[in-house]
């Protein structure tokens, strides 16, 4: 492993010439030997416990009832299941110890269907690591890993390029100029009139109480235009709980107990951060620990990168209904939404296009916070059925589709 030895005076280690260098090495190496996933299975309560921590209660997903009337015939694995089958797409990232890593964005592409009782192998590499100057900290790497999904059949599934940005936990807290308003927010928010008024909450709640799941009702390709708008969908407001939520069908980075946390910072000394007690503890506690978040540079806990990308696949699914299928998703975080913040996410056709003669919407989508902040942001294609043809759910767009995303 490089060496990432703090300098004198800083908190925590730095990204050297040296660590930079050794993760170069890695660039198109198969990686073997990694970190065991939280699902091997697409198990019927995997797949639920997974829709629930990001509140999708879509009966496709939970209700093998419902599931065994659709053309399936079965319980259906939702889209962004498969971060739960692999720690390296979800942001499991190897080299500069000790340096903070945050996820960032993923280029999903899904070919067939996961159902209940599916297997899942994975095989992944480093792709490519880009220096980027960033308002949070300074200089920044962004760290490319591309994983592919297989079924126990064989087949491949879907495939994926995922992200972090790792960073120098020092500059980012002294910087954090982007955070500045939200720092503010969060430290005035225990005090007498900065609470969300019960008004304003139950207009939001709104949102939820007409969320539509299009379901067993068709979306014809034919029936939408360029234009359309897709439901508003909200989310949140967030809360510590529903972080843990999350982590609970999601798994978690390195959220261990006991002789098995033990064994995880034994063999990876760089990963352990002292907490107050002196006792290492992971880097993943920002997402509960809000002093350790204020550490790193930002308001306070926060949510998780992936939590935020299933959102806007769940945005697209609940739209689509049971005969569209989710064939690709570009998401970018753009920053972190911390305990309070109250999500939205918008949607809108921008193009719809064939090939090989099946059918395709492409969707833009926006996610901001209740302050009008940019969170992140997708493009979405869906295969649509046909109100004169068939419909078909294997299918491979190859290499076209998205743009590459921009510089940060």
């Amino acid at each position: 492993m490089a060496d990432t030895a703090a300098k004198a005076g800083a908190k925590f280690p730095k990204i050297t010439e040296e660590g930079l260098a050794d993760l170069r090495k890695r660039i198109g190496v198969k990686i073997e030997n990694t970190v065991e996933p939280w699902n091997y299975e697409a198990t019927r309560d995997g797949i639920r416990h997974y829709a629930h921590g990001i509140g999708d209660d879509n009966p496709l997903w939970t209700d093998p009832e419902y599931a065994a009337k659709t053309k399936y015939g079965e319980v259906v694995a939702l889209p962004s299941f498969l971060f739960t089958t692999s720690r390296i797409v979800s942001g499991y990232c190897g080299g500069l110890p000790g340096v903070h890593a945050m996820w960032a964005g993923a280029d999903w592409t899904w070919i067939k269907p996961v159902l209940r009782g599916d297997t899942i192998r994975t095989e992944a590499y480093l792709k490519d690591l880009i220096g980027h100057e960033t308002k949070f900290a300074g200089k920044a790497y962004q760290q490319i890993y591309h994983v592919d999904f297989f079924n126990q059949h064989g087949e491949q599934v879907a495939e994926c390029d995922s992200y972090v940005f790792r960073t120098d936990r020092d500059e980012a807290r002294e910087r954090g100029s982007k955070y500045t308003e939200a720092r503010e927010e969060f430290a005035e928010a225990g005090k007498a009139g900065a609470r969300f008024s019960e008004e304003q909450l139950q207009e939001w709640f709104d949102l939820y109480r007409n969320e539509e799941i299009r379901g067993a009702t068709p979306r014809y390709w034919e029936d939408v235009n360029v234009g359309d708008q897709l439901p508003k969908m909200m989310k949140g407001p967030m809360t510590v709980t529903g972080f843990i939520g999350y982590a609970q069908g999601w798994g978690g980075l390195y959220i261990r107990t006991n002789k098995l946390h033990f064994q995880l910072i034994d063999a990876h000394p760089g990963l352990g951060i002292p907490n107050k007690f002196g006792i290492k503890d992971v880097p993943e506690r920002v997402h509960w620990d809000d002093d350790f978040a204020r550490e790193v540079g930002t308001p306070g806990s926060y949510d998780y990168g992936p939590e935020r990308c299933s959102w806007l696949t769940h945005h697209v699914t609940n739209w689509i209904g049971d005969d569209g299928f989710l064939t690709k998703s570009k998401c970018q975080i753009r920053r972190h939404n911390p305990d309070g913040d109250v999500i939205f996410i918008d949607g809108e056709i921008t193009r719809k296009f064939e090939e090989n003669g099946k059918k395709f919407v492409e969707i833009q989508q926006k996610a901001t916070t209740h302050r009008g902040e940019l969170s992140a942001f997708g493009t979405a294609i869906a295969e649509l059925p046909s109100s004169g043809g068939s419909h078909s759910l294997v299918l491979h767009l190859g290499g076209g589709g998205l743009a590459p995303p921009p510089t940060r």
